[in-house]
């Protein structure tokens, strides 16, 4: 018998693989095996791409030219409208060889801590958190420096927390706002308070503002770099139009920053992937510039699921829920549930017990807060239809009530 010779890298030996997109893909599995299962684990809108986007692309190919390199950052005229729109967003001037365009704003993320992060750094990063921020980082060599927030706080993290954890070693501080999975949102005194922190300690920003268009109600979007010239400076901001603008598939995310900083994402971005998809950025750009109102349509949608979704899930008894004032989804407090057993006999020691058991036997996918850096929660995406929301939250409701 011989041994093999492959050998992984050891710096896999900590990344664990996205918990989104496993609940994702073992509701699609259950699905296409003809089992009647309701999914609130993407965080995807079911909405179409907008008509005038994909027109833009379905003329572009008739031209021609599009099955082509771009510069590996994207096209001028693309990172021109990029760079326009984000400077009034973020009241600063923000030039087109600022931005570099890659393939969706995951990548962008992956791109910035990989050319910001030298072996033992440290990244300031709030819980909850998206799944792939921590992993990230130690791809990159650093050390994910995790704050826990409060439920009653509506998970906002505090500068008195962030000025406490900052170590001769803090790089940056991770701010996703609002944020996936708890649809908070930063209030402007909060930024405020968080911006002056950065400038006393001499961090860097990556404010993640890729559903910054989602916000509902009273609640509004602030953004952290239009605090002063001194926070711009500071912030490297990641976008992109996948959320927006019903466009995941295409996977277009842009990063604005420092020119240096560019300038090195776009060195690893051309040793990787190069450019991103020529026609993607020909339906990005008629996203940009075209009518706007798609959005607002959208919005209001998601609205009217969010207060719907969250209405039915303070209905279930042991559950309880903060209201998400931005992104799209609900993040309830399920922890009265761990640990408690199951018709069948078994004892859902955990989240993650809890949501593989409603998943099998309730027909109910939701992701575990676990992966977010907060067990005890479960994350639901109100991305789906009316009709959706109130099977699927009955479903669980349902279910729920048979633990003992």
């Amino acid at each position: 018998m011989t041994t093999s010779p492959l050998k992984l890298a050891s710096r896999l030996d900590p990344i664990k693989p996205s918990i989104t997109l496993a609940v994702t893909a073992k509701a699609a599995k259950l699905k296409a095996e003809g089992v009647d299962v309701v999914s609130f684990g993407a965080g995807e809108p079911d909405f179409d791409t907008p008509a005038h986007i994909k027109e833009a692309a379905r003329a572009a190919l008739a031209g021609g030219g599009t099955g082509k390199y771009t510069d590996v950052g994207g096209t001028l005229a693309l990172r021109k409208a990029i760079a326009g729109e984000l400077s009034a967003v973020h009241r600063t001037t923000i030039e087109p060889d600022q931005v570099l365009v890659s393939s969706g704003a995951k990548h962008s993320l992956y791109n910035t801590f990989m050319a910001l992060i030298d072996p033992g750094d440290e990244v300031i990063i709030p819980a909850p958190y998206w799944v792939s921020y921590p992993d990230m980082v130690m791809l990159a060599g650093g050390r994910p420096v995790v704050l826990e927030t409060r439920e009653d706080d509506d998970f906002a993290v505090t500068a008195e927390q962030v000025a406490a954890a900052v170590s001769g070693r803090t790089r940056a501080i991770v701010l996703n706002n609002p944020s996936n999975p708890t649809g908070a949102v930063y209030t402007r005194a909060q930024i405020e308070a968080l911006a002056k922190v950065v400038v006393e300690k001499d961090l860097l920003v990556i404010s993640d503002d890729i559903y910054r268009q989602l916000v509902y109600g009273d609640a509004e979007y602030v953004s952290i770099a239009a605090v002063s010239p001194e926070l711009a400076r500071r912030t490297v901001l990641v976008d992109g139009v996948s959320k927006t603008y019903a466009m995941t598939g295409w996977r277009i995310g842009y990063t604005a920053g420092p020119l240096p900083l560019i300038k090195a994402m776009a060195k690893i971005q051309g040793q990787s992937t190069s450019n991103p998809s020529h026609l993607a950025q020909i339906a990005t750009l008629a996203a940009l510039t075209g009518p706007q109102d798609c959005v607002a349509q959208m919005r209001a949608a998601f609205d009217e699921r969010r207060q719907a979704m969250v209405r039915l899930l303070r209905a279930i008894p042991g559950v309880t829920c903060r209201e998400p004032k931005g992104a799209f989804y609900a993040f309830p407090n399920v922890s009265s549930f761990v640990g408690k057993r199951s018709p069948e006999g078994a004892i859902l020691d955990d989240d993650v017990q809890l949501c593989d058991w409603l998943v099998d036997v309730g027909k109910v996918a939701v992701v575990p807060g676990s992966g977010f850096g907060a067990p005890g929660f479960v994350r639901l995406s109100y991305a789906c239809s009316m009709a959706n929301i109130e099977d699927g939250v009955g479903r669980m409701a349902r279910a729920l009530a048979t633990l003992r």
